[in-house]
């Protein structure tokens, strides 16, 4: 574990280098959950954008309200949306996901979209079989009975304190658990554990030895309980194309990465290290 270190000044996209940053959201959020990051990179020069999954594109508010479209997604689905919102860009991005967006970054890396990728905090792609107690524990809500596989599965304030704002004092963990909770899709939650005890690739899977891939690096808090460091470095040792795959994990923070106290200097970091390491590419599909 590590502090996390001074970054240097960004004024703002370099000549030649990438000048769109896509944050890509997980499960149980929305991309309301990036609204500080953005404005954040915004105010650096950067276009920033922030797909929601699709169905996704209304506010919370009217999701917790009518949550059909969430019991109805699939990975496959997102994947496709997203891909076409980079797919479009002129220029490769930079791309940022956390939790399940890190998972979701990957994949978009892995089939050539993107010029570099950090993920916070990032779900697993598939292979990687790390079952800490722990997230057993944050997300039994949605594995407790199988009828959830067709469900929308949402959290109480109590599960969501414990699997996203553990560190967090009371007042800050419900006032974010109002601001940004939704259900989650059962279906993909129960599909990417089966993944691993099925033949062949599935929705979640990533070639592990693409020596095309951009650099990746997955940032880890040490008290996350949801997705554990230790979840973290099992990605990581499954990526052995030699392509920079680095991780790195800090002290004091929880799974809620862009909320908590201290984000502006890992959001830097973040982008400081992307933007280090970024590589210049064709968009992926274009000739």
């Amino acid at each position: 574990m590590t502090d996390i270190p001074a970054p240097r000044p960004a004024d703002g996209p370099a000549p030649g280098g990438p000048d769109t940053i896509v944050l890509v959201h997980g499960f149980w959020v929305t991309p309301r959950s990036w609204e500080n990051w953005k404005t954040h990179y915004e105010a650096k020069g950067f276009r920033v954008l922030t797909p929601a999954y699709p169905g996704f594109e209304v506010e919370v508010e009217a999701l917790n309200a009518d949550p059909s479209v969430i019991a109805e997604l699939t990975l496959p689905t997102i994947m496709a949306h997203l891909e076409g919102v980079v797919g479009a860009l002129g220029k490769p991005p930079i791309l940022i996901g956390h939790s399940a967006g890190g998972t979701l970054v990957q994949l978009l890396l892995d089939r050539g979209y993107g010029a570099v990728g950090v993920v916070l905090n990032s779900a697993p792609t598939e292979g990687v079989r790390v079952l800490p107690l722990s997230q057993l524990r944050s997300t039994f809500t949605a594995f407790k009975n199988p009828a959830n596989r067709h469900r929308a599965v949402p959290l109480t304030y109590e599960q969501w304190h414990y699997a996203f704002t553990n560190t967090f004092d009371e007042p800050e963990s419900r006032a974010l658990y109002e601001r940004y909770a939704i259900p989650a899709s059962g279906r993909i939650l129960w599909d990417s554990v089966l993944a691993n005890f099925m033949p062949g690739p599935q929705d979640a899977a990533v070639d592990y030895e693409n020596q095309d891939r951009p650099p990746l690096l997955f940032i880890s808090g040490s008290e996350d309980h949801i997705m554990p460091p230790s979840v973290q470095r099992s990605n990581v040792k499954h990526y052995t194309s030699g392509v920079l795959t680095e991780h790195e994990e800090y002290p004091g923070y929880a799974h809620l990465l862009p909320a908590q106290e201290g984000w502006e200097a890992l959001a830097d970091h973040a982008l400081e290290w992307a933007l280090g390491h970024a590589v210049q590419r064709q968009a992926a599909g274009q000739q």
